[in-house]
């Protein structure tokens, strides 16, 4: 009996509210309807069963639309996402963050452990503004699963259209108290070590969601 309402969850989640969110095929399922060559069916049983596996391994869940004071917008089917939010009554701030781009060795955690983990990074633009079509503060940030750095700061001249504008010196060559202060600036709106954290986790679901939807056009474009 456990194993039939088990089976009977698994079946409801991919049929339900996880499937309505990753991807609608074009047309029902027919491939009783039209005959495949053995080649094609034994492809459509292959992602067929990478699906199922994927959603009983790691089910993803719906994505978060909001983020402290920061609106989330999940972009489906791209490798990035936009964050939208306000401090004060005249900055508008944007952030838009990559899928996971990179990652690094790191030991592993543990009195026990031996040999080398892996972090993962993603990066991030971060774009603050006082009012539409005006000059832009612009900075370029690194995510790791538990902080966040800058690499650099760009000043945006909206009114200068110039070919080869100075944007501003490496962050990592700046005075220290600069980077600090430019540092306390960003997490004053928010931007700080508990969003490289809500990134990574919901990066981490894209992922997977991304994985499911692509497979399921494969499949639905080797059965039309």
């Amino acid at each position: 009996m456990a194993t039939l309402i088990r089976t009977a969850q698994r079946t409801l989640l991919r049929s339900s509210s996880s499937s309505s969110f990753l991807f609608q095929p074009t047309r029902p399922y027919s491939s009783d309807a039209i005959t495949k060559s053995p080649f094609e069916s034994n492809i459509l049983r292959i992602l067929r069963t990478e699906i199922n596996y994927q959603f009983d391994y790691a089910p993803p869940h719906q994505a978060a639309t909001k983020f402290d004071s920061f609106s989330v917008q999940d972009r489906p089917g791209k490798q990035l996402i936009t964050m939208s939010g306000k401090f004060g009554d005249t900055e508008n701030v944007k952030i838009e963050a990559t899928m996971f781009d990179g990652c690094v060795a790191v030991p592993k955690l543990g009195d026990e452990s031996s040999g080398q983990d892996f972090a993962l990074h993603l990066s991030l633009i971060v774009d603050i503004s006082k009012g539409d079509g005006l000059d832009e503060l612009e900075f370029v940030c690194s995510a790791w699963p538990n902080f966040l750095e800058i690499q650099k700061v760009y000043m945006l001249r909206r009114d200068a259209l110039l070919a080869m504008p100075y944007l501003g010196p490496d962050y990592r060559k700046m005075d220290a108290k600069l980077q600090k202060a430019l540092k306390e600036y960003l997490e004053a709106r928010g931007v700080n070590d508990e969003l490289a954290v809500f990134l990574h986790e919901f990066m981490v679901n894209k992922d997977r969601t991304e994985l499911i939807r692509w497979l399921g056009n494969v499949k639905t474009f080797v059965e039309e």
